[in-house]
């Protein structure tokens, strides 16, 4: 029995060398689904969260010239216009502390981290949601590895004797399948989660530099 396992193992790819892509998911059978759901969900997240973690943090430096300048001339209205104009979590967090420049620095930037981390939770919206899909794409996988084992040998038991190779392959391409499927997914999505995190860890880092300069810049005017 073992062998004759192995052998449909090894000749049923043979027997579909011509099989396309399609043919392919519909062999893997209706655990396909799910993993195509978490891979719409996974592109849709990853490709949304980049557009906007891109958009945040490239006029970065020239904004905080642009308020340092304005400052200079104790102009600070124009410095709040320029926040709003600006509309970044960085330009948020700067407007917060211009609004209270005249209170105490630590108050100020208490206000601040508290301004900034409603902002990087902003960013850091579906995040969660990618790290469970890239998480259970793959144990969706493992499963239809499972359910195809458990296909091949049930076959196997009801054809008694007379073992067709055709037969045992259902379940086969149903376990490799699935498995193939639910670690692409898998990996795809851990690989999008790590690379946006690293992102809005770095724009955290710089929105935490500028503050600091902000109120040091502040300092002195008290």
């Amino acid at each position: 029995m073992i062998r004759t396992f192995i052998l449909a193992v090894q000749t049923a790819p043979a027997n579909n060398a011509g099989m396309n892509l399609w043919d392919m998911v519909v062999m893997g059978g209706w655990l396909m689904i799910p993993i195509f759901i978490l891979s719409v969900i996974i592109i849709y997240i990853a490709c949304e969260r980049f557009w906007l973690i891109r958009k945040t943090g490239l006029t970065d430096v020239p904004f905080m010239e642009k308020i340092q300048e304005t400052l200079k001339t104790g102009n600070t209205r124009v410095a709040l216009e320029e926040c709003e104009k600006e509309g970044s979590p960085l330009a948020h967090t700067i407007a917060k502390g211009i609004k209270i420049s005249n209170e105490d620095p630590q108050e100020i930037r208490q206000a601040m981290e508290d301004t900034a981390n409603y902002e990087v939770a902003n960013l850091e919206r579906g995040l969660p949601t990618l790290a469970t899909c890239a998480g259970t794409a793959p144990m969706i996988g493992f499963l239809g590895t499972v359910v195809g084992m458990v296909q091949s040998f049930y076959d196997m038991s009801m054809a008694g004797n007379s073992i067709d190779i055709g037969l045992l392959s259902r379940g086969i391409y149903t376990a490799m399948i699935t498995t193939v499927a639910g670690l692409i997914v898998g990996i795809i999505g851990q690989l999008a989660y790590n690379f946006l995190v690293a992102r809005v860890d770095k724009i955290v880092f710089r929105m935490e530099h500028y503050s600091s300069e902000l109120i040091e810049y502040l300092r002195p005017k008290k």
